[in-house]
C-alpha cells in the first residue's frame, strides 16, 4: 500500500478505519505508541489505519529497515473505503503472513489490493517485510 493516504470519516463515526469498534478501542493505541500489536494480523490492521490517517511516522518504524522505501507517498490522493483481512498465518514465533484485501479509490475510481504479506518479528516487534499481489 504505497498511495497517498487521505482519510474521510463518516460523520459523528468514531469507528477504526480497519473496521474495528472504535480508533480508541482498536488501532490509535498501537498509532499512539502505547501498546505493541501482539501479533502480525494485528499490526496489519494498524498500518491500515495509518495509511489511512497517513501516519508514515507509524508506517516506517513497522516496516523492516531492509524493504522500506525511500518514499512511502507518491503524491496521488487515495480515498481507502476498507479493509478486510482474509488469512492470518502464524509460520512460527518470529514469521508470519497475513492475506488481505484493501479497498480505496483514486480520482472516483474504485481499485482493490489483494496481497499476502509478510511479517517478521525482530526485538518483540512484529514488522511488515513485503507481500505478493493476488489476482
Amino acid at each position: 500500500m504505497s498511495k497517498g493516504a487521505r482519510h474521510k470519516p463518516a460523520p459523528g463515526s468514531d469507528a477504526c478505519p480497519c473496521g474495528g469498534p472504535t480508533l480508541a478501542a482498536c488501532c490509535g493505541p498501537y498509532l499512539a505508541g502505547t501498546e505493541v500489536p501482539a501479533r502480525a494480523d494485528l499490526l496489519m490492521r494498524s498500518r491500515y489505519t495509518a495509511y489511512v490517517l497517513g501516519d508514515t511516522a507509524y508506517l516506517r518504524a513497522t516496516w523492516d529497515p531492509a524493504t522500506c522505501p525511500a518514499s512511502l507517498d507518491d503524491g496521488t490522493p487515495t480515498q481507502w473505503l476498507g479493509l478486510k483481512v482474509v488469512a492470518y498465518t502464524p509460520r512460527d514465533e518470529a514469521h508470519a503472513e497475513v492475506e488481505f484485501v484493501a479497498r480505496y479509490k483514486i480520482n472516483g475510481r474504485a481499485y482493490r489490493l489483494h496481497e499476502r504479506s509478510r511479517f517478521i518479528r525482530t526485538d518483540g516487534r512484529w514488522r511488515y517485510v513485503d507481500g505478493d499481489m493476488l489476482a
